[in-house]
């Protein structure tokens, strides 16, 4: 399936608005981070395909580091500087697959629902293997395969779990990919969140 260009639609305009699972799910999954992190520090982050820089604040606040938010879409950096309250996070236009940073200058890559938009899924894990310091830290936020029977609201609209096989990696395959670019794999597991909604009449 080939990835979306979103500088070719009006997604970015109203993508917050989608996507927006509230300050919970911001929260579960920044302590999600710090369990793995531990007392290492991080003063520089790479929030690697940023969209429109959902999590780069909260990684800035929670963490007291820097964020570089590199995303290929101009359209969806046009919101994210829009929204931003401080100095700590910049955005970048950039691809995983050539990343415009120099090498060893993160501590951490945060990738959140990107690899599959990845072109060369190959090319994007060295590219973040060249930009990581030593011993610093790649989190992969992302469906896989395995998840897709729990994913509500495939029953309802069967036509989705085609797409979606079409789209997810395997958990095996996710793993590879950043294994042959030299990277090891500390831990691997399921995140459940609770996304609430609301529906009203008008």
């Amino acid at each position: 399936m080939k990835p979306t260009d979103y500088d070719q639609t009006n997604i970015p305009a109203g993508y917050d608005r989608g996507r927006d699972h509230g300050p919970e799910v911001l929260d579960l999954w920044m302590s999600v981070i710090e369990s793995h992190i531990g007392r290492k520090s991080v003063s520089t982050i790479l929030d690697l395909g940023c969209g429109t820089g959902r999590f780069s604040e909260t990684l800035a606040n929670r963490f007291g580091a820097s964020v570089i938010g590199v995303d290929p879409s101009g359209k969806m950096l046009d919101q994210a500087r829009r929204k931003a309250r401080g100095t700590a996070v910049h955005y970048q236009r950039g691809t995983a697959e050539a990343i415009p940073l120099v090498s060893q200058s993160v501590d951490m890559i945060f990738m959140s629902m990107t690899f599959h938009h990845f072109r060369d899924p190959g090319a994007a894990a060295r590219e973040c293997r060249r930009v990581l310091r030593v011993d610093g830290t790649i989190v992969v936020r992302t469906g896989t395969h395995e998840q897709i029977p729990s994913y509500p609201y495939v029953p309802f609209f069967p036509s989705t779990r085609r797409m979606l096989e079409e789209l997810l990696p395997d958990r095996a395959r996710l793993r590879a990919v950043f294994e042959k670019a030299g990277l090891l794999c500390v831990e691997s597991h399921v995140v459940m969140q609770t996304i609430a909604q609301t529906w009203g009449i008008r």
